[in-house]
This record gives C-alpha cells, sequence and structure tokens, in this order.
C-alpha cells in the first residue's frame, strides 16, 4: 500500500506563568456591570458563584517583565528541546495570539513585527526559509494554526511546522469587570512533521467555521464598566450568557463534522481536548455531543480539565493541556498509541473548530 502524508506531533511544550492569583485576590474589586451600576451581590457571592459555573479557583498571570511573545518563544523552546528536533530545521512558525505584546501598566496592543517574528528572533533561527507569521482567530487561533499547518504538510511542500498558542489576557483586562476573574496567561506549543504512513496516524480530519453575521460581537473591545474611570482605554468584554447559548448549540455540530470526515464514532474517542473557557459549559457541549452523535452517557474522565488552576489563557488552553497531558503532569489522564482524540475550541469571530487526530 502507498504510504499517504500525515501530520504528527513530534514535540509539545508550554509556559505556566508563576504568579498565582486566586478568587480570594479578587474580594477587595470593586465591580460593575455593563451598565455601570455596582453589582449588588457581595465579592464574595459574585467570586463563589463564578466559581461554581467556571470551576476557577486561581489562574496566572505573568510577571510585568514579560510580554505575549517572550512566553511564546518559552514554550517554542519547551518544545523543541523535548522533540529534540533542529530549529533551524523548521519549514513555518505560526503564533495564534489576540492582542500582540502588552506591556505592564498599558493595555496597547503591538503587533509589529508580528510576533512570530518576534519568536524567530528570540530563538536565534538564522534560516530564511522559516516563514513566520501570525492568525488572530479568537480562542481557536491555536487550533486553526495546527489546520493550516496540516494543509501545509499533507501537501508534501514542507516538512515542519511550529504552532504556538500565547496570550496574556490579564493586561487586556478590566479590573472593575467581574469576567476579569475569568481570563488567565499563558503559551503552548507544538512541532508538527510530516509522516509517511500506510495506516491513518496524527490529524485524521478538522471542520471550522465561522458565524459573523449575527454572532461577530459576542467577545469585543470597550470601556471600563467603572463609570469614574478617566481615558479611553479598551478592554476585552464578553456577553457570557449568549455566547454559552451559542457555544451549546454549535460546538457539537462541528466536532460531530469532524469525527464524520474522520470515519470515527464518538465511542472510539478517548479524550476531548476542549477550549479550557468554562467547566460547566464544557461538560454541556461533551454531554450534547456524546448525544446526538449516539456515544451513550458521557463520562467526565473524557474531558480533562485545568481550569481550576490555570484559568482560561485563550489560544494557550488546548495546547498547553495537551503538553501536561503528554509530559505525564496530569495523573488521571494518559494518551497511549493508537488513541483517537479530539481538539475543539470556540471563541470571538465567532470561530469554531475541531480536530480528529490518531495518536502515533
Amino acid at each position: 500500500m502507498e504510504k499517504k502524508l500525515y501530520s504528527v506531533i513530534v514535540g509539545t511544550g508550554s509556559y505556566v506563568p508563576v504568579r498565582r492569583v486566586s478568587n480570594s485576590d479578587f474580594l477587595d474589586k470593586v465591580l460593575f456591570d455593563g451598565s455601570g451600576e455596582r453589582l449588588k451581590k457581595s465579592n464574595r457571592e459574585t467570586i463563589d458563584k463564578l466559581a461554581e459555573i467556571t470551576g476557577i479557583r486561581e489562574r496566572r498571570h505573568v510577571t510585568d517583565d514579560l510580554v505575549t511573545s517572550d512566553i511564546a518563544a518559552l514554550a517554542a523552546g519547551d518544545a523543541l528541546e523535548s522533540s529534540r528536533i533542529d530549529k533551524e530545521s523548521l519549514d513555518y512558525i505560526i503564533v495564534a495570539h489576540n492582542f500582540g505584546d502588552v506591556r505592564a501598566g498599558s493595555v496597547r496592543s503591538d503587533f509589529v513585527p508580528s510576533l512570530a517574528a518576534r519568536v524567530k528572533h528570540k530563538l536565534k533561527i538564522a534560516n530564511p526559509a522559516t516563514v513566520a507569521y501570525d492568525v488572530v482567530c479568537g480562542c481557536p487561533g491555536w487550533l486553526q494554526g495546527m489546520i493550516q499547518a496540516d494543509y501545509y504538510l499533507r501537501s508534501g511542500d514542507c516538512r515542519r511546522v511550529l504552532v504556538i498558542g500565547a496570550d496574556t489576557l490579564s493586561r487586556v483586562s478590566d479590573a472593575n469587570d467581574r469576567d476579569s476573574m475569568i481570563y488567565a496567561d499563558g503559551a503552548g506549543a507544538t512541532i508538527l512533521e510530516a509522516v509517511g504512513s500506510d495506516k491513518p496516524v496524527g490529524i485524521l480530519a478538522h471542520a471550522a467555521r465561522t458565524d459573523s453575521l449575527e454572532h461577530a460581537y459576542m467577545l469585543w473591545l470597550g470601556r471600563s464598566y467603572d463609570p469614574g474611570h478617566q481615558g479611553d482605554e479598551l478592554y476585552i468584554k464578553m456577553d457570557g450568557h449568549k455566547l454559552y447559548e451559542y457555544a451549546l448549540k454549535t460546538v457539537p455540530l462541528v466536532v460531530k463534522e469532524s469525527l464524520e470526515k474522520a470515519g470515527l464514532p464518538i465511542t472510539e474517542i478517548r479524550k476531548v481536548l476542549i477550549h479550557q473557557a468554562n467547566e460547566k459549559m464544557d461538560e454541556a457541549i461533551l454531554k450534547r455531543l456524546f448525544k446526538i452523535c449516539g456515544g451513550g452517557e458521557f463520562k467526565p474522565e473524557v474531558m480533562p480539565m485545568i481550569i481550576s488552576w490555570l484559568g482560561n489563557s485563550s489560544v494557550a488552553t488546548v495546547p498547553t493541556l495537551l503538553d501536561l497531558i503528554l509530559k505525564g503532569k496530569m495523573e488521571d489522564h494518559k494518551l497511549e498509541s493508537g488513541a483517537a482524540i479530539v481538539f475543539a475550541s470556540v471563541g470571538a469571530g465567532m470561530n469554531i473548530n475541531s480536530v480528529v487526530y490518531r495518536m502515533p
């Protein structure tokens, strides 16, 4: 049988910021709703309710000396070290992010040069044939970068692609918005390699969609909710209720489409590595997925979670989760050779994507 080219993950890395921010650190914040009215509930009640819904008990923020391109490079360095791959052999560096480099004490995004170019510079890669560019696609950015890399690799035109997801949401969060408790910082990286195989391995199929006609502005940049705030800075804002409803309805459909493309039933999927945005939402999504795919009752062990201690780091959540599992840092979760898994994400745009992957 003639061998086909498949995109296989040959290295992973991550950067988990050292600064821990617990829920109790928000007790002294003054919180307002979108109309500028101070929340009627006490901060303790608000924090406890948010923890009950999202599962977040603490999150990680970068230290003042770091920006997004720094932690992206650290995650990339970790992936290169774990894979023992020559950095000069990379054909592409794709960096997914949403706000560029935002320095401590500022909310200004810095995109020029691209973060991918900055990462290539920080890694000291001299090869001019290593093409570096950015992807801005909301929280699904890292997975969309993986989909792009798969097209490159299966074309036979390149051999290795480094895909990084990194964001520092703490720098663009409104301290007077309760949703600021959700956001976190982090970076995750993967190296994909074209591998010839007579059996399906690596990326088997993917599906994606963008719903912008009616859903483009469920995440946006807006002014602080504090009516007394001076200045015209813009912070990340979210219509959490509408986003929840949209994700619950639509994400299972995209995952189902990717499974059908791969020719796999949901019963063969050992793990679903889903964007760590909201624990109850993720659980509801997977319950609906198993129902519409005829997979029987959803079992929690299928859905590994790190949101309780890392929060929502946007494009970094899924590659960080993958790296922690593969390096044995999540005792209850293993990815054995031959296991079929799913990556899935949803976020600003609104964008959704899903990738079906078989472990080599």
